[in-house]
């Protein structure tokens, strides 16, 4: 008996033998792509997740901030709503000062202002200035003039 050297194996084993192996390599690929596309989900998840905790905390800003102007709008709504007790400073025309007028008007100094009427100095001042007669500059040279020369 003869033992055959090599046998050239037949195309069907060939075939099997090469479906196994490409197989085995799209299952290899298959894992490789997978484990990728799972890793690239859980990193972008984590950036999602990183953003929803901004914008909650965003939220959460305008939300104390939406309070604080609704509290700041129903204040001011009752300040509208209630009436106000605003103390006005005394009007001009007390009878001080409808004197103290009259007095300027007729030429009296801010001295006599202060102690006829009860004025301030400063209140006298105004007074003084707003209802005394006016000075010509003319005759404030020869007023000053007639100073000099007496």
């Amino acid at each position: 008996m003869t033992v055959p050297a090599f046998q050239m194996p037949s195309i069907e084993l060939l075939l099997i033998v090469g479906r196994a192996v490409f197989l085995l390599f799209s299952f290899t690929l298959a894992t490789i792509t997978f484990i990728r596309w799972r890793r690239a989900i859980l990193a972008q998840t984590e950036v999602v997740l990183a953003n929803h905790a901004v914008v909650l905390q965003r939220l959460a800003d305008l939300e104390t901030r939406v309070d604080a102007t609704n509290v700041t709008v129903s204040q001011l709504a009752k300040r509208v709503h209630e009436p106000q007790h605003v103390t006005s400073p005394a009007p001009m025309a007390t009878p001080g000062y409808q004197i103290a007028i009259r007095l300027a008007k007729t030429g009296a100094s801010r001295e006599e202002l202060i102690a006829g009427c009860g004025l301030s100095a400063s209140e006298a001042g105004l007074v003084h200035r707003l209802h005394a007669p006016q000075v010509r500059p003319g005759a404030r040279k020869t007023a000053r003039s007639g100073d000099v020369a007496a």
